[in-house]
């Protein structure tokens, strides 16, 4: 019971039911303090109620220690690799399976050595009833065999189903917790390599698992020719030696191959991503035969190499099989003469060229997952690269969580270039507006409005400079929380495949009917969602494809109004929304800014009746900076329109 929890385990992570869990902060006689992400926040419940909820399981949390400057690494302990050490946690259950293995390989010796049994002794004395215990107990290996292989290769599938699981997990938690500036130029390529994934799951499952595992049994087999044949060992020995000497030969021309296809290949679905991206332009422009000479070109290029990787893997499949036929022949002829000089007997011969297709079995299936391999080589590597980029919210940094904002924003010398780029987007900008100040940034295209936008939601950092939120340095703030405090609507919304309800409610899946209903009808969206038969449950299609582009931007400011947020960032919201739903929206704005800070980014003269200052940028210089009358007579005096 929870009763009987002590303060001094808490916080832990307890289980509710219906799917739910919660972080219980504390138990104060018949109260209980909780963080519940369902209610949004800290709430305080009587520790009978909760009791009720409980679903009787608690996660017990306890600190890392940190280290600081004064406590060096003195043995330079590596932190552990995201695709190693994941497979690691599953050690004991690849520990089940060697065994497994190992048993498995040992039965395997039961049918050559019943061979030379029957052979040797059963024949030629006629011990029937030897005959008939043999083949009992042979039976019962086969069974045992059956059930061992079954259970090994479950427990192969477990394992790699477990981490499969946690390192689709971590891969996609990296690719959202990125940095923007990290972000890929190529958005079909960065899928292709995410893509790559699968290769890698190909590689570490089970049939690939057991032939690897398989091979150092090899040895075994090695010695027990060598018991009761003698120098027939030699035989299978060099067959070994020519199979991995043939294949480490071709590993150079197999590797640059695949390589080759790879990189090809990522090449390819970058085009086929941006050319569905962008169907309707390439239609409109008629660019259906350039787009179609690039893919039959890239398709062409990856379809030469990959006959060449083929052609190479096959080769080592083909020359291994070879080897083994050339083994079983060389063993039978150099029986023979171990026979006639009375060394060897038949069924020693027969049961060591069975033991020998054992031992050239493993290294002929070795050879055909070379492939595998240098494909799944290529993909860790590619993906090593995006799990070695920094994450926007820094291990290990102490970040400041607010609830809330007052409101207070400055930029102090800040200076931004986009990554890559050599020219600079803003300049020495600065600026500060206090709580509740309505602020428009005017200023030509590319003049670097929107920048300023995205540094103040930290999808970029600023390369120098200060910028301050109620005074304190961005940079100390969480960004998640910077966001979340945060109502933005860019000036090119992006919609989710699914239903316009759905959309809205993205970023507060638990708002009701009435807050959605009231922010419809303030974005302008009443009137088409009364018109549509399916109102917000209406599919809106893949990037909002079904809605016009100044839907969208009404579905984006909706999902703006929904969030009471102190800062409200606008860019260019009305940019294709008709002059009627902007005034509706002009009222909405008003209404729902008060006491609000709010930036707006706009080219509309109209919408500068929502603000009572303005910044003019060109170029990222700052041009003016004052109360809007001031800057607007200031334009009009000069001769320019502000």
């Amino acid at each position: 019971k929870l009763d009987k929890v002590s303060p001094l385990l808490l916080p832990v992570v307890i289980n509710l039911h219906d799917n739910q869990a919660a972080v219980l902060l504390s138990i104060e006689g018949e109260k209980a303090t909780l963080y519940s992400a369902e209610a949004g926040g800290k709430v305080s419940v009587s520790l009978e109620e909760l009791q009720d909820k409980y679903a009787g399981n608690l996660f017990l949390i306890s600190k890392e220690h940190d280290f600081d400057e004064r406590s060096p690494e003195l043995l330079q302990l590596r932190s552990r690799h995201w695709f190693w050490g994941t497979l690691v946690r599953s050690w004991r259950i690849y520990r089940d399976v060697l065994l497994a293995s190992f048993m498995v390989n040992v039965f395997a010796l039961a049918t050559p050595l019943f061979i030379m049994n029957v052979y040797d002794r059963v024949v030629p004395n006629k011990a029937i009833e030897t005959l008939w215990v043999l083949s009992t107990g042979l039976i019962v290996i086969y069974l045992f065999d059956f059930v061992i292989k079954m259970l090994r290769a479950y427990f192969v599938d477990i394992a790699g189903k477990k981490s499969d699981l946690l390192l689709s997990s971590t891969i996609f938690e990296k690719v959202m917790g990125m940095r923007m500036a990290d972000r890929p130029r190529s958005v079909g390529g960065f899928a292709n390599n995410l893509r790559d994934f699968d290769t890698i799951r190909d590689f570490i499952a089970s049939a690939t698992i057991t032939t690897l595992i398989d091979i150092p049994f090899v040895i075994l087999f090695i010695f027990v020719i060598y018991y009761f044949a003698g120098s027939l060992v030699y035989i299978p020995l060099i067959s070994v030696v020519l199979v991995i000497l043939y294949s480490f030969i071709i590993q150079p021309f197999l590797r640059g191959s695949v390589d080759k296809t790879m990189r090809a290949t990522s090449q390819k679905h970058a085009n086929l991503i941006e050319g569905l991206n962008s169907l309707e332009t390439v239609k409109t422009l008629g660019l259906q035969g350039s787009m179609q000479r690039k893919w039959e070109s890239i398709t062409g290029y990856i379809a030469e190499w990959n006959i060449k990787s083929r052609l190479i893997a096959n080769s080592s499949t083909i020359f291994s099989q070879l080897v083994q036929q050339g083994t079983t022949i060389a063993i039978v002829i150099a029986g023979v003469y171990l026979i006639s000089d009375g060394t060897l007997s038949l069924g020693g011969l027969i049961a060591a060229v069975m033991i020998a297709n054992r031992i050239t079995g493993p290294m002929t299936q070795a050879s055909s997952i070379f492939t595998k391999y240098y494909h799944a080589k290529a993909a860790l590597r590619t993906l090593n690269e995006i799990m070695q980029q920094d994450d926007e919210r820094k291990a290990g940094t102490k970040y400041i969580h607010p609830k809330h904002f007052a409101g207070k924003l400055s930029f102090n010398k800040v200076n931004f270039a986009y990554p890559g780029e050599q020219k600079r987007v803003l300049s020495d900008l600065s600026f500060e507006i206090n709580p509740g100040d309505h602020l428009a940034i005017l200023g030509p295209v590319g003049s670097g409005k929107t920048s300023i936008l995205k540094l103040l939601l930290k999808l970029y950092d600023a390369d120098s400079g200060e910028i301050r939120i109620d005074d304190l340095d961005i940079n100390q703030i969480d960004p998640v929380e910077l966001r979340k405090n945060i109502s933005y609507v860019n000036q090119s919304p992006i919609l989710f495949y699914g239903t316009l309800r759905e959309n809205i409610i993205c970023s507060k899946p638990l708002a009701t009917d009435q807050e959605i209903l009231s922010v419809a009808k303030m974005s302008g969206l009443s009137g088409f969602v009364k018109n549509h038969p399916l109102g917000f449950d209406m599919n809106v299609g893949e990037g909002g494809e079904r809605l016009s582009n100044g839907q969208r931007q009404s579905v984006a400011i909706a999902r703006a109004l929904l969030s009471d947020s102190r800062f409200v960032l606008l860019d260019e919201p009305t940019s294709a929304i008709d002059n009627a739903i902007e005034g509706v929206l002009k009222e909405s704005l008003s209404s729902f800014t008060k006491g609000k800070t709010l930036i707006l980014v706009t080219h509309r003269k109209s919408l500068l009746d929502l603000v009572e200052k303005i910044l003019i940028i060109s170029n990222g210089n700052l041009v003016n900076f004052g109360p809007k009358e001031q800057i607007l007579k200031a334009g009009q005096d000069g001769g320019a329109d502000a």
